[in-house]
C-alpha cells in the first residue's frame, strides 16, 4: 500500500469514529430529555437504557481484539456499518409504537415495547462502536508504526469532532419533537466511512507483518491482564441491568479465562503493560468520569445567561478536537511520558481551581475548565500510542484492551466512587453546619457500594421538608460538599503524575524513552 492509500483508510476510520461519537452523544441527550418523556421512564430506567450502550461499548472492544486479527479488519467495519443501521431501523420504530395510539392501556403496551426496541437498540449501537475502536486503533498504528502517537491523537480527534456535531445538531433541533432526525443523523457519517472504506484493501497488523505468533500476543498480556481486563468483563456482564449474576459467578468466569491464560502463555505479562493498566484506571476516571462532572458545573450558569447548554459541550470538544492535531509536535518534544506527566499536573491543577468556583461567575469557571480541558485532551490517545510503541507484539490485544480496560473501570469502579466522594462529603459538611437536620434526612440502613457502607442523604427525605430554612442548609451542603469532594478528585491525576514521573526516570537509566520496532517496513 502506498501513502495515499493509508491517508485515505486514516480518513474512512476518522470518521467512523466520528460516527461512534455522535451515536454517543446524541443518544445520551435524548435519554434524559424526549426518551423519558414519551417512554414514562424514571431515572432507574432512564440509567439502564444510558448504560445499555456504554457496558457493550466497552465490553466489545476486548472481546473483538482477541480474534479480529483473524477475522479481518474489514468484515469489523462491516459489522460496525451494520450496527448503525439496525440502531436507526429499531430507534425508528420504537418511534413509530408510541406516536398515534391513544388508548392509555394500549399507550402503556407500546411504550413498554418502544422501550425494548431502544435498550437493545442501544446494546447493538454499543457493540459497533466498541468495534470501530478495535479496528481503527490497530489500523492507524499499523499503517503510521513510526509516529504512533501523533497518528493515534489525530484519529481520536475524531472522538470531539463528532461530540461537537452532536451539541450543534442538539442546538439546532431543540424545538424539534421528532427524535428519528437526531437518531436518523448518524447515518450521514456511517455511510460516509461505508462508501470510503469499502473497496479499500485493509493492512495486517504490524503484529502479523512481523511474525509475530498469536501465543506472543497473549502473553503480552498475560495473566495479569486477563485477570483485570476479563475481570472487568464478567463483573459488568454480571450487573442487575445486564444479567445479574451473582458476584461469585464473576469470580469462577474470571478465574476460568485467567487459567486458561496461565496454561497458554505461562506468562504473568509485560511489567510495564501492567504497570500501564493500573495507570489506566485513574486516568480514565479523570477523564470521563469527573469531566462530566465538570461540564454539569457549567450548565446551570450557561442557562441562567440564556443560552443552550449543549453550547458547553460543544467548547470543550473543540478545544480537544484542534489540540489532538497539535499532539505530534509536542510529543516529540516532551516525549510521550513527558505530555502525559505536563497533563496529569494540568489537569490536577484544573480539577484545584474549578473546586473553589462554587461562587464564582461563568468566566471563571470557563476559565478553570479550559486548563482542566486542555489537561485531559492527550490522555486517551496517547496512553494508547504509549502502549503500541512499548508492546507492538501485543497487537491489537494490548492496544484495545487498555481502552476496554479504561471505560470499564469508570463504569464499575470509578463513577461509584465519585458518587461515594460526593455523598461523603455532603453529609460531613451537613453534620458540621447542622447535626438535627441530617439525622433527619440520613439515609437508614446505610447504603452499601463496591467498597463497603457509606453515609447518604435520603432523597425521599429531603424532598418531603417544607421547612424553608432546612431546605437552603440542606442545599448549601450539597454544594459544599460536591465542591469539596471535587477538590479531593485531584488525587488521581496527582497519582498518574507521580507514575509518569518514575517511568521518565526508568527510561532514563536505558537510555532515554524509544518506540519498541518490530520490523523495518517500507513503504511504496
Amino acid at each position: 500500500m502506498n501513502q495515499r492509500h493509508d491517508k485515505t483508510l486514516f480518513w474512512g476510520c476518522f470518521i467512523a469514529l466520528i460516527t461512534t461519537a455522535y451515536a454517543f452523544i446524541s443518544r445520551m441527550i435524548l435519554c434524559g430529555g424526549a426518551f423519558a418523556t414519551d417512554f414514562s421512564l424514571d431515572k432507574v430506567a432512564v440509567g439502564e437504557l444510558q448504560g445499555a450502550g456504554i457496558w457493550s461499548f466497552g465490553v466489545s472492544i476486548i472481546l473483538f481484539s482477541l480474534f479480529i486479527d483473524r477475522i479481518g479488519y474489514k468484515v469489523a467495519m462491516i459489522f460496525s456499518f451494520a450496527s448503525y443501521l439496525i440502531y436507526t431501523a429499531m430507534a425508528v420504530l420504537a418511534y413509530q409504537a408510541i406516536h398515534g395510539v391513544t388508548d392509555p392501556l394500549a399507550l402503556a403496551a407500546a411504550q413498554k415495547h418502544g422501550y425494548q426496541l431502544l435498550y437493545w437498540g442501544s446494546i447493538i449501537l454499543g457493540l459497533g462502536n466498541g468495534t470501530v475502536e478495535a479496528y481503527a486503533n490497530p489500523i492507524v498504528s499499523t499503517m503510521f508504526n513510526q509516529d504512533k502517537v501523533k497518528w493515534l491523537n489525530r484519529l481520536h480527534a475524531g472522538w470531539p469532532a463528532g461530540l461537537v456535531m452532536g451539541g450543534l445538531c442538539t442546538i439546532a433541533l431543540a424545538k424539534n419533537t421528532d427524535w428519528r432526525i437526531n437518531l436518523g443523523l448518524i447515518l450521514i457519517p456511517a455511510i460516509t466511512f461505508f462508501i470510503i472504506l469499502i473497496g479499500k484493501q485493509f493492512p495486517k497488523s504490524e503484529r502479523e507483518q512481523a511474525g509475530v505468533s498469536y501465543v506472543s500476543m497473549l502473553k503480552e498480556l498475560g495473566i495479569f491482564g486477563a485477570f483485570v481486563g476479563f475481570g472487568l468483563v464478567f463483573a459488568q456482564l454480571g450487573r442487575p441491568e445486564v444479567f445479574g449474576w451473582s458476584q461469585n459467578v464473576s469470580w469462577v468466569l474470571t478465574g476460568v479465562v485467567v487459567v486458561a491464560f496461565a496454561a497458554l502463555t505461562k506468562s504473568f505479562g509485560r511489567l510495564l503493560l501492567a504497570f500501564l493498566i493500573i495507570i489506566m484506571m485513574p486516568q480514565a476516571t479523570t477523564e470521563l468520569g469527573t469531566n462530566g462532572w465538570i461540564t454539569s458545573l457549567m450548565e446551570d450558569p450557561m442557562k441562567a445567561a440564556g443560552y443552550n447548554s449543549a453550547w458547553v459541550l460543544v467548547y470543550t470538544s473543540a478545544i480537544m478536537l484542534v489540540l489532538r492535531f497539535c499532539a505530534g509536535p509536542l510529543a516529540h518534544k516532551f516525549s510521550p511520558l513527558g505530555l502525559l506527566a505536563t497533563c496529569s499536573a494540568l489537569a490536577s491543577l484544573g480539577i484545584l481551581a474549578l473546586s473553589h468556583t462554587a461562587h464564582a461567575g461563568t468566566g471563571t469557571i470557563f476559565a478553570a475548565a479550559t486548563l482542566f480541558g486542555v489537561g485531559i485532551t492527550f490522555f486517551w490517545p496517547t496512553i494508547l500510542g504509549l502502549t503500541s510503541e512499548q508492546c507492538p507484539k501485543g497487537g491489537a490485544l494490548t492496544l484495545n484492551a487498555m481502552g476496554g480496560i479504561g471505560m470499564l473501570a469508570v463504569g464499575i469502579l470509578g463513577a461509584p466512587f465519585l458518587g461515594y466522594m460526593q455523598e461523603s462529603s455532603t453529609t460531613q459538611q451537613l453534620q458540621a453546619t447542622n447535626p438535627a437536620l441530617y439525622q433527619q434526612v440520613k439515609m437508614e440502613p446505610n447504603p452499601k457500594y463496591l467498597l463497603g457502607a457509606y453515609e447518604a442523604i435520603d432523597p425521599v427525605k429531603s424532598a418531603t421538608m417544607t421547612d424553608e430554612k432546612s431546605k437552603a442548609d440542606l442545599q448549601s451542603a450539597i454544594t459544599a460538599g460536591k465542591f469539596k469532594a471535587l477538590g479531593k478528585m485531584a488525587i488521581f491525576p496527582l497519582f498518574t503524575f507521580g507514575c509518569y514521573l518514575a517511568l521518565i526516570a526508568y527510561f532514563k537509566t536505558k537510555g532515554g524513552y524509544k518506540a519498541v520496532q518490530l520490523t523495518e517496513t517500507k513503504r511504496k
